[in-house]
Order: C-alpha cells, then sequence, then structure tokens
C-alpha cells in the first residue's frame, strides 16, 4: 500500500512537470526565429543562400508553433522563394525528438515521463536518427510531406498545448490514474500515387522513427537508453551528460538484434583521440550472421570547447564542422539545457529543441502519424552562450569515407587549432599501441568495462547538472 501511494506521488509528480516545461518552453505564441538573406546557412553539410538584389530583409522562418521559439518566413520575393523552401523542407525532414508523457512506466521507477531530465538522451537520439537517415536514406533525402506542415498545423498545436496544459494540471490536483490528456488532432496529408523508391523510402521513414519509439522494446527508445545508462550508475530521472550519452548510444548500437542495423557502428573516441585503427577495425568486423562485411561508423566525439565557458576560439571549429558532409549534428546546449545543434548563419546555431512535451505515440501502429516527428521551426542561438560540453558526430559509409573525412577534419583542426593542441586528434595505430586499453570484450552481465566505467564517471562529474 505504502509503495503504491509513492507511486501515485511520483506520477503526480511527473505530471506536474510534464505541465511546468510546456508551460515554461512552449507557451510562446509570437516569438519569431529570423533569417539574414546577407549571409549562407549551413545546415548538416548542405549550404542555403537566401541573398538577392536590392535592400536587405530580414527573413524569419515558420508561423510560431510548438516548439516554442517558432516562425514564420514572411511574403519574399519568387527570386529567393525555391531556396528558402528547400531549407524549410530539408530542415522539417530531420527526425525530432522531444520529451514525451504517458508512455509506458520505465522499468524500476514510476515515470511515465522523461519532462525535466531527458533532453540530454533526446538529443542524442535525434544525432544518432540523422546518422541513420544518412545510411539508410542518404543526405537528399526529403520527406514528401514536410510542407504540409503548414502555419495553421502548427497554430492547432499551439492551441492545443494551452488545452493539454490545462487538462494535465487538473489531473494532476485531482491525483487521477487516467488523467484525460487531449491529443494533438491529426491532420494527415492526402495519400498520393508514390512510386517504388518513394515507397521504399517512406518504409525506412517509419522504421527509424519506430526505433526511437518510447516503449521498451524500441532499440533505440528511452527505456532501452536507460537500461544501459544503469551500468554507467545513471538511473531515471538522473542528469544525463553528451559524454555519457555518446558511450550509452554505441552500446544500444552494439545490442541492437534488428537485422537491418548490423551494418551500422558506433566508435566513441577516448580522450579526445580517435584511434584509426580501432575504428577500421570497427568498419570491418564480421556481421552477427557470420558473414565478412563493411560496417558503416558513427563517430563520437566528446569534447569540451572551454573551460566554465565556451571558447569563441572555437565558433570558427564548430562552424566549420557543421558544414562538412560527413556531419550527423552535435549534441551540446546551453547551461543545464540540451539542445541538437544541425546548423549555422554567422555566429549563430541552429538547433532543434526537445523541451516540449508531446503526447507517447504508439510507434508500433500501423500508419502511426508522423507529424509530432518533426519540427516545423528552427531555432537559433548565439554561439557564446553553448555549454562547454558536448559531443560532435560524424558518418562515415565506408573505410574510404573515414580516411577522408579524418583527413579533412584534421585540417580544420589545425587551422582552427591557435593553440599547440588541437581540440581532439586522429592518431594512426590501436589504442593498445598507446598503452591504453582498447575496446573490450564485453561479458553479458557488464556492458561497461571497469576503464570505461571511471571514465564515464569522470564525464558525469566535469558536465553541466540540472538544477
Amino acid at each position: 500500500m505504502e509503495a503504491t501511494g509513492t507511486d501515485e506521488v511520483e506520477k503526480i509528480k511527473s505530471k506536474f512537470m510534464s505541465a511546468w516545461h510546456n508551460m515554461k518552453y512552449s507557451w510562446v505564441l509570437k516569438t519569431k526565429t529570423y533569417f539574414s538573406r546577407n549571409s549562407p546557412v549551413f545546415l548538416l553539410g548542405k549550404c542555403y543562400h537566401f541573398k538577392t538584389e536590392g535592400e536587405y530583409r530580414a527573413l524569419h522562418s515558420f508561423q510560431s508553433s510548438s516548439a516554442g521559439d517558432g516562425s514564420n518566413f514572411d511574403k519574399i520575393n519568387t527570386e529567393i522563394s525555391g531556396n528558402v523552401e528547400e531549407f524549410r523542407k530539408d530542415f522539417i525532414s530531420r527526425i525530432w525528438l522531444t520529451y514525451r508523457e504517458e508512455f509506458p512506466q520505465i522499468k524500476g521507477s514510476a515515470l511515465t515521463t522523461d519532462c525535466g531530465w531527458g533532453c540530454t538522451l533526446r538529443t542524442g537520439q535525434m544525432l544518432l536518427a540523422q546518422g541513420l537517415m544518412l545510411h539508410f536514406l542518404g543526405r537528399a533525402w526529403v520527406w514528401p510531406d514536410a510542407l504540409d506542415m503548414d502555419s495553421s498545423d502548427s497554430e492547432s498545436w499551439t492551441s492545443n498545448t494551452v488545452r493539454k496544459l490545462t487538462a494535465s494540471l487538473e489531473a494532476s490536483l485531482m491525483a487521477e490514474r487516467d488523467p484525460k490528456i487531449l491529443a494533438r488532432p491529426q491532420r494527415g496529408p492526402a495519400r498520393r500515387s508514390w512510386d517504388v523508391t518513394e515507397m521504399r523510402n517512406e518504409v525506412y521513414h517509419r522504421k527509424i522513427i519506430s526505433w526511437f519509439g518510447d516503449s521498451p522494446l524500441a532499440a533505440f527508445g528511452l527505456h532501452q537508453l536507460i537500461e544501459y545508462g544503469k551500468k554507467s550508475g545513471k538511473m531515471a530521472g538522473d542528469w544525463y551528460g553528451p559524454a555519457v550519452v555518446a558511450h550509452i548510444l554505441r552500446k544500444a548500437v552494439e545490442e541492437a538484434r534488428d537485422p537491418e542495423l548490423q551494418g551500422v557502428t558506433i566508435y566513441v573516441a577516448q580522450d579526445c583521440t580517435v584511434y584509426s585503427s580501432d575504428v577500421i577495425d570497427r568498419q570491418c568486423c564480421f556481421m552477427d550472421s557470420g558473414k565478412a562485411g563493411t560496417k558503416a561508423v558513427i563517430i563520437l566525439v566528446p569534447v569540451r570547447l572551454g573551460g566554465e565557458r565556451t571558447n569563441t576560439d572555437y565558433l570558427e571549429f564548430v562552424k566549420g564542422i557543421l558544414s562538412l558532409e560527413y556531419c550527423v549534428g552535435i549534441i551540446g546546449g546551453k547551461p543545464k539545457q540540451s539542445y541538437y545543434f544541425a546548423g549555422f548563419q554567422d555566429d549563430s546555431l541552429i538547433y532543434m529543441d526537445p523541451h516540449y512535451c508531446q503526447s507517447f505515440v504508439d510507434v508500433s501502429i500501423k500508419d502511426f502519424p508522423l507529424e509530432s516527428f518533426h519540427c516545423p521551426s528552427p531555432k537559433k542561438m548565439s554561439f557564446k552562450k553553448m555549454d562547454p560540453s558536448c559531443t560532435i558526430g560524424f558518418y562515415c559509409r565506408t573505410v574510404q569515407d573515414f580516411e577522408k573525412a579524418s583527413e579533412e577534419i584534421t585540417k580544420m583542426l589545425k587551422s582552427s587549432s591557435k593553440e599547440k593542441y588541437p581540440l581532439f586528434t586522429f592518431v594512426k595505430g590501436h589504442s593498445r599501441d598507446y598503452d591504453f586499453a582498447s575496446s573490450p570484450l564485453h561479458e553479458e552481465n557488464d556492458l561497461f568495462s571497469e576503464d570505461e566505467k571511471k571514465r564515464l564517471k569522470r564525464f558525469s562529474t566535469e558536465e553541466f547538472v540540472l538544477l
């Protein structure tokens, strides 16, 4: 009886947290994000130009939406509308993963929401999702229905936020076991006639999202990530830093059993060093089926861009990274808030924000609604506000891609480093050649080695914390 009472208190606290975070981050009706048309915009290796002849005007993106800092492109000259539309399509097509509520209870806790503590796990999911989109769909792919996320649709999100906030607060006060949360109205676009390629792409689009579903069975869902986090001493409700999340993602990919995922692996840099032979060994290892094959690799590099504050000398390096075709984004943020950085314009970073609490979506059902997994509005933040702790991600499909990427990134590191030592390095050979522990063979009951546990414990004390 006592345990049941405790669970009920935890559920009420969770509902208050959901309501509070919706109000704190999303109850913004007219905030806009402004884009200059005199400067290029970079998004995950792609460059967009909005420049035209004539006087300078600010371009502001899509209409106020659920993401909080929503925005809306004004009526613009036809000369640039094509490029703006391409940018809109590209941004909206990225997979957006946010706080959710009313999902199946997390094992070992009473939590049915990650509001207030799961934002770094969500940004890690977004980075991994982008890597998987490159792997299965390619960088040129865009969601055909992206531009159907129009202003009228986003307006319904905003009004629904208020309704949902009220319903959640009322349910919390009444301590209902099953509060009537008002779901977002679904307005799916009319089904078109698709060709074989479009059908294949839509299958993978849905499959990738389903891997991040909020259920215990989803390979990269919150429930699974928390289970791997327990091996490093993290529990549901704890704060997860960018470096810890990098290791959790590696474990999740290693343990994934879906045959579609056997061609992908993750390498996490050790102490800001990427050991080339270790990466290539991962790419050239045997598949679970026993067949030889080359795997694509997602390389995650946890770094600090300064001491207590981000060093502005690193700005050009971060911009250079986000302009590379190999980049899958950065898990970062500002103090106490994690964001997924995907691009930049001038000295501002473009990001997707996970701090919006949406209702649970059952991704196991056929034709589950996709809209809540795509962000209709980009946000921008000054580089100066960025927290120094972050994890940078790259995707390399082949060994040749990795070798080319390491050369390009090394040149960038050298040119951007004003000090003797670069932010991180690529070193030939294996980690064991330098008297460091190489990637261990993992026992089934101990997913993290003792060396990794010590490193993760150190990272977790260095990174920003939730107050």
